[in-house]
C-alpha cells in the first residue's frame, strides 16, 4: 500500500478544521487534497 504524504496527525487536524466550521472545499484546496480523500479519510 502506498504511504501518505500525510501524517496521522495532520489528517486529525483537517478534520478538526472543517468541524470548527470551515467549508470542506476550501479546506482541501488549502492543504492540496481532493474531496473524496478528505471524504475516504473520514470514513
Amino acid at each position: 500500500m502506498k504511504k501518505s504524504r500525510f501524517s496521522e496527525a495532520q489528517i486529525v487536524g483537517i478534520h478538526k478544521e472543517v468541524e470548527l466550521g470551515a467549508k470542506v472545499g476550501e479546506t482541501c484546496r488549502k492543504h492540496g487534497i481532493s474531496e473524496p480523500t478528505y471524504f475516504k479519510w473520514k470514513n
